[in-house]
């Protein structure tokens, strides 16, 4: 195989073009992991598939050996109604490719993939090389990168492929989300009778909105909690409210665990709550991670990403880099630039031939 730089470039490029033809939102995305399969086909790559999700491992793969994984996703949110082109039609224009999906992940999967070419047929790597193209990503769905995970071997640290402008996420919030329940006694509110919960969930709300966690993180700043639903069951002015529920939008940085953040709303919450999820924690990889080292010998600066990704579902190091901009993702007429996606493919060659001693 012909490991030019150009060559992968053009075969990455091609590549997107037919992803963005074919829609593929999240728990939809049959048609474009069938191009993917395709793809290494056209190849020469075995590969396999669970659900939606493909993975390969390189040719030389020896169980023995260390494994980096190389994910990114080829799910898509809908395309909104800003859009002013065909959001299914590929379009090039001054550098630039437009389509739902191009930068968000487009971009960084068809890079990932040409990386992995680049290194599939060589014998003497001392790591393994294991690519997935995961499914449901937009969702954090659970037939998404959990699901192929335990397919993929023992895997030591990874590369998450997210629009970052080639910097490195080192860092990420994690997320929750708390239902919560305020709970009184019905009356009548002409004669005070009664207990209010939605008086009692305002007095909660008002604790959640001016708490501050202790511990602040130098990369992803505080932990924050943010109440942003209200309701009661009411439909009636004058009946006292019996309960009132609200959900609080949890971001964590990487100083503490979800345990921590559920033991402090319990001990000054007159609420009931529950967590819809905990897996979708805050991760981190150590700065001096070889991974990160080689990034940061490369040029590269890191940070503390804001944004979760399927980063948060493994529980090994990985780090979150890619080409495109997390600005334009979910915008109208998305777009990459061609140059985004060489410098990508030719960043991700450099950064795991440092680790992987080619």
């Amino acid at each position: 195989m012909n490991n030019d730089i150009n060559i992968l470039t053009d075969k990455a490029v091609a590549l997107l073009k037919q992803l963005i033809s074919t829609p593929s939102f999240s728990k939809e995305e049959n048609d474009t992991a069938e191009l993917i399969v395709e793809f290494f086909n056209q190849n020469e790559i075995p590969c396999s598939r669970v659900g939606n999700n493909i993975y390969a491992k390189n040719a030389y793969y020896d169980a023995a050996k260390p494994s980096i994984l190389l994910n990114s996703h080829h799910d898509t949110v809908k395309p909104n109604k800003g859009y002013t082109m065909d959001p299914f039609t590929p379009i090039v224009k001054d550098g630039k490719l437009f389509g739902l999906g191009s930068n968000d992940a487009g971009g960084c999967l068809v890079s990932l993939m040409a990386t992995f070419l680049y290194f599939y047929n060589e014998p003497a790597l001392n790591h393994n090389i294991v690519f997935a193209a995961s499914a449901e990503e937009e969702i954090s769905g659970v037939n998404g990168i959990e699901l192929v995970l335990p397919y993929l071997g023992n895997i030591d640290f990874g590369i998450v492929g997210e629009p970052t402008k080639l910097e490195m996420a080192i860092a990420e919030r994690g997320l929750m989300v708390i239902d919560c329940v305020a709970h009184g006694r019905a009356g009548h509110a002409a004669r005070n009778e009664g207990e209010n919960a939605l008086y009692k969930a305002v007095d909660d709300i008002n604790w959640i909105r001016n708490y501050k966690f202790e511990k602040v993180s130098p990369l992803l700043g505080e932990s924050r909690l943010s109440v942003t639903i209200i309701e009661t069951e009411n439909k009636q002015h004058n009946v006292v409210p019996s309960q009132c529920k609200y959900v609080i939008d949890v971001r964590v940085n990487e100083l503490y665990t979800f345990e921590e953040i559920l033991d402090a709303l319990k001990q000054n919450l007159q609420s009931t709550f529950k967590p819809r999820t905990t897996r979708m924690r805050s991760t981190s990889i150590p700065v001096e991670h070889p991974l990160v080292q080689a990034g940061i010998a490369l040029g590269h600066g890191y940070y503390g990403s804001p944004t979760t990704s399927d980063k948060a579902l493994m529980h090994f190091p990985a780090l979150k880099m890619g080409p495109g901009d997390s600005a334009r993702s979910h915008t109208a007429d998305e777009y990459i630039y061609l140059d985004e996606i060489r410098n990508g493919i030719d960043t991700y060659i450099k950064l795991v031939s440092r680790v992987v001693n080619v």
